[in-house]
């Protein structure tokens, strides 16, 4: 990924009761070499969103999760049809939120029924393409939130869509670059995922949600 983070000025910004964390999909089929589908970097992503999480917690801020958990059999499989290898199929290890995260706030999982769980906060059939919405926006909506801080894995994959939705949804959005890692599916990825949050209106920072862009 060689997006220029370093274009980016940043200023103080930091958390607070109308702000959220929201910690998407940071798990070991992502985060660990030995995943099902590790993305290169993601285990040096798992300490910088911890601290993030202890920062949220400790200025009042709301902290949620999002958790990819897949049935064994799901058209979001390559084996059955889909894009992605095999990874977080319920109750495995690979699907268990890092073993170093702290986890401290509600869980949203999201492909439970063999859905595309991209966005945290809708699920899609792969097959129909019919969307649902998951209780992420009703539990920030609920906790007085306007602002969201998005980081995890993968950043130009679950990240990016969630980001997106939480900026359509009329939130103001911040993806810090030091707190996710990319797939780069194809050579550029990250760098075009930078492009498309920046022209969305999505807040991109070179630092952590304590540098915000000016």
């Amino acid at each position: 990924m060689n997006a220029t983070a370093s274009q980016d000025t940043t200023t103080p910004a930091g958390y607070g009761p109308g702000t959220a964390l929201v910690v998407v999909d940071v798990q070991h089929d992502f985060a660990s070499p030995d995943g099902g589908l590790y993305v290169p970097g993601g285990d040096a992503v798992v300490p910088a969103v911890d601290t993030e999480v202890r920062a949220a917690r400790d200025a009042g801020a709301t902290v949620i999760y999002t958790q990819d958990w897949h049935p064994p059999v799901t058209p979001h499989f390559a084996k059955d049809g889909g894009v992605w290898p095999v990874h977080c199929v319920a109750d495995t290890w690979g699907a268990e939120l890092h073993r170093d995260l702290t986890v401290d706030g509600p869980v949203v999982r999201k492909g439970v029924d063999g859905g595309d769980g991209y966005s945290g906060f809708s699920v899609r059939d792969p097959v129909s393409g019919e969307e649902e919405a998951t209780e992420l926006g009703s539990l920030l909506t609920d906790a007085g939130v306007d602002r969201v801080v998005v980081v995890g894995l993968a950043g130009d994959v679950c990240v990016k869509a969630t980001a997106l939705d939480a900026q359509r949804l009329g939130f103001a959005v911040e993806v810090p670059l030091t707190t996710t890692a990319f797939v780069e599916l194809e050579p550029g990825d990250g760098d075009r995922t930078v492009e498309e949050l920046r022209a969305a209106g999505v807040r991109i920072t070179a630092r952590g949600p304590s540098a915000a862009q000016a």
